[in-house]
Parts: structure tokens; sequence; C-alpha cells
């Protein structure tokens, strides 16, 4: 059976040296980390994850509660997750909380019965995860008094209205699909911090009903705004659907640069939040807990960027529009 004795026997070191270059304990030069992990991969030698947790007292695997992982904005997070957490030595252990307040409390009682050394969570809206036996971070917006990391949504809303506006825009509709959403409610007042004052517009929340567009477009709207990349698209189908061209007639601008953003004709306009800053910054600050750092990060926001694809144009100065009369 192959096990830390026999490599330590092959490289002429001490058990306690391999030990401590497999784990990153101790204090064990590069040259000899690299030495020590290339002959254990070429025996085949995995350390014991059981085993290194006694000696420990570490799992080395962090927990992350996701609020519903059907939802496409959050694979490219958690694959973030993934890898940041990867770079300090943690695997990963995914949870659902499927879209509840008690599914996330049971997600999160689980996790700590696996032995994770920590969580990141991503609350439902309006909730403050009850977390006292290990450290916890989470990924929340910048007015939850919990934040630990945030994107700025609301930011990302005046990115979106500065860029049709710069585009000729001044009649628009903002569309958000969940008026109780923390996140949909700082894109949206992101939006209306730029157009008070510079353009007409109009919110409205597609739960309620989803707004005939081209009445909408004969009362002067040339540009919509959405919360979302799935509102977005649906916004481009009901326009082509009822005659309206995107961008000819009416532009149309996403959030969260999904993969459809570019599989669809006309490809999306789009807001895109730095998933990868974001995974660093939450698993930066939960290895820094873990290990017992005196000082940790303070609560951060990180920004967002913006790529104008083919669903948004210029204002048209006539609109080419054959249902507009």
């Amino acid at each position: 059976m192959i096990n830390q004795k026999q490599i330590a026997n092959d490289l002429g070191i001490s058990v306690a040296t391999v030990s401590n270059a497999l784990t990153g304990k101790g204090r064990v030069s590069e040259d000899v980390i690299r030495l020590v992990t290339s002959r254990a991969e070429e025996l085949g030698y995995f350390p014991s994850a059981a085993g290194r947790a006694l000696k420990t007292g570490r799992s080395g695997i962090l927990g992350l509660v996701m609020p519903d992982i059907t939802k496409p904005v959050f694979p490219k997070f958690a694959e973030g997750v993934e890898a940041e957490a990867e770079k300090c030595g943690f695997g990963i252990l995914i949870a659902n909380s499927r879209s509840t307040e008690e599914g996330q409390t049971k997600a999160i009682k689980q996790l700590i019965q696996r032995g994770v050394d920590g969580i990141i969570v991503l609350p439902q809206r309006r909730t403050a995860p009850n977390i006292n036996r290990v450290p916890y971070a989470t990924a929340s917006t910048a007015s939850d008094p919990n934040n630990t990391v945030a994107a700025n949504h609301t930011q990302g809303g005046q990115l979106a209205a500065h860029a049709l506006l710069d585009l000729g825009h001044r009649n628009f509709l903002l569309l958000g699909s969940d008026a109780l959403s923390p996140v949909q409610k700082d894109r949206i007042e992101g939006m209306i911090e730029v157009l008070n004052g510079a353009a007409q517009y109009e919110v409205c929340w597609v739960s309620e009903s989803f707004p005939d567009l081209v009445q909408k477009n004969q009362d002067g709207v040339t540009a919509i705004l959405t919360t979302s990349d799935l509102l977005a698209l649906r916004a481009v189908t009901e326009a082509e659907r009822s005659g309206l061209k995107c961008p000819e007639a009416i532009s149309v601008m996403g959030f969260d640069d999904l993969p459809l953003a570019t599989a669809v004709r006309p490809t999306l306009s789009t807001i895109v939040p730095d998933t990868t800053e974001l995974a660093r910054r939450l698993v930066a600050y939960l290895d820094a807990a873990i290990r017992q750092e005196p000082t940790l990060p303070t609560p951060s926001i990180v920004d967002m960027t913006i790529v104008l694809r083919e669903s948004t144009g210029p204002v048209a100065t006539q609109f080419p529009n054959p249902t507009r009369r």
C-alpha cells in the first residue's frame, strides 16, 4: 500500500516533510513541494481527507448554499467559487435552498453536519443566515447589513441607462419580474437615478402582466431596460412576434450575460457581473476566517461592466415599424 513513508524513503526525506509538503503546513520550500507532489502523482498517492481532518481538525471542504440551482444565473458563479477554493486547497459541496428560507436553513445544517470548514451563502431575500458553528460569508446586496461581498447592482443599472441614453433614446420601459427582489429593485433604482430628468420612463413588473410592446412603441418607447437576460429575451421575442424589429424599432438591454445572450439573434446587449472577482473575494474572506487571521477583509462591492451587441442601436429618426401610424 502506497503511503507517505514510501514517498519519504524514495526521496530521502522525513515523513513529516512529506506531510507538510502535501498539506501546506510547516516550512517547506517550493522545490521540495514540487518534488513531493510529483512523486506522489507518479505513485498514484492521494492524501486521505479523513486522515487530514483528524490531524488538522479541518475537512478541507467549503459549503456553498445556492438559492435555486435550476436558475441559469448561478452555475457560472458556482464554477468561479470552485476554482478559487481549489487555489486555497479547498473542495466544494453545493447545497440547494430550493427558493425557501426553510430550505436554506436545512441546507446550512446539512453542510455543518458533513463537517465543512466554512460556508458561502447566497441568502434568500430578506433573510439573515443563522450560522455560529463555522465561519461563513454572504454574497448579498450592498444594502444588506450582513453582506460580505456584493455585486454592484445599482451601478449595473446605471450603466444600462447611460448606454442607451448615449445612443439617443429618450423614452424607456423598465422591466422587472419580481418587485420584492432586492437585487432587481437595486437594478431598477440604478436605471431611474440616471434617467430622472434626462428621459421619460415607466417601470413595469411582469409578475403582474407583460406589457403590450406595440402600444408602448406607438406611445414613443424606443428602449427597454430589463433586470435579467431571460426577461430581455422574452421582450425581444414578444417584440419580433408583434412586428417590432430589434433594434431598428426598439432596443433591448439584458442583465447577467447568460450563455443564451450570444446564442440568439439578435445577440443580447447586457450588463456583466464580475463573478470571478466576487468568488475570489468570498473565498479569500472565508479562508482568512478559517485560519483565524486577526484582521478579516471588510465588506466590499464589485462593479459590473457592459457589453453592447445586436439588440441595441441608435434611436431611429423615423420609425421603421410598419405597425406604427
